[in-house]
C-alpha cells in the first residue's frame, strides 16, 4: 500500500465576475454537495477523460450556470443569450489541501466577465448564489472568499483584467 498525499491536477476553478458602478461582483456559488457541502465559491468542476482544462471550465459553466460558451454582447453591453463577454486563464494555480481527501489539488483558474445584468441558473449541485462586490485593485470585499488561493485570485483579476491595461489582459484571453 503507497503513502504520502495524491496530488491531483483534474480539477479547474472559475471566476465569473460582472462590472458595477461600485467595482465588480464576483460570483459565489453555496455548495449542496460534499466534500465541500455548505462552503461559498467559485465555480469548480473536475475534468472528464480526454478534456483538457479550457474545455472543462467551459463544460462546468454551462453545467452549474447554464452560462454559455461563445462571447457576445448586446447593443447595451450586456451579455446576450447567456453569452461571456471574455474570458482569460490566470497565471496563478494555488494547491490547496483537502484533508477529509487526503490530497493536495493543483487547480488550473479561469476568469469569465458576463454582463451587469446576467444571473446564474443552478443546478443541483449548489443551493443558492450570490454577487460578493470586491472594491479596487487592493480587493477590498474579498475577505468573503474562504481560501488564500482564492483571495490571490481575485486580487489578480482586479489587477491584470478588471482594471484594464495589463498586458497580461490581451495574452491569458482564452
Amino acid at each position: 500500500m503507497a503513502s504520502g498525499v495524491e496530488l491531483r491536477s483534474d480539477i479547474v476553478d472559475v471566476y465569473l465576475f460582472r462590472r458595477s458602478r461600485s467595482g465588480a461582483e464576483f460570483l459565489q456559488m453555496l455548495r449542496s454537495e460534499e466534500p465541500m457541502k455548505g462552503t461559498w465559491h467559485p465555480i469548480m468542476g473536475h475534468m472528464h477523460e480526454g478534456e483538457d482544462a479550457v474545455s472543462t471550465a467551459l463544460r462546468e459553466l454551462k453545467e452549474e450556470t447554464g452560462l454559455g460558451s461563445r462571447v457576445g454582447v448586446n447593443a447595451d453591453g450586456v451579455s446576450a443569450c447567456g453569452m461571456s463577454l471574455g474570458m482569460w486563464a490566470l497565471e496563478q494555480v494555488h494547491p490547496f489541501f483537502i484533508a477529509r481527501l487526503n490530497c493536495i489539488v493543483f487547480s488550473p483558474r479561469f476568469v469569465v466577465e458576463v454582463g451587469p445584468g446576467w444571473e446564474p441558473v443552478l443546478n443541483e449541485e449548489h443551493e443558492a448564489a450570490r454577487w460578493v462586490l470586491v472594491d479596487g485593485v487592493s480587493g477590498a470585499g474579498s475577505e468573503a472568499f474562504v481560501w488564500p488561493g482564492q483571495r490571490a485570485s481575485v486580487r489578480e483579476v482586479m489587477e491584470h483584467i478588471v482594471r484594464g491595461g495589463s498586458q497580461m489582459e490581451g495574452l491569458a484571453r482564452v
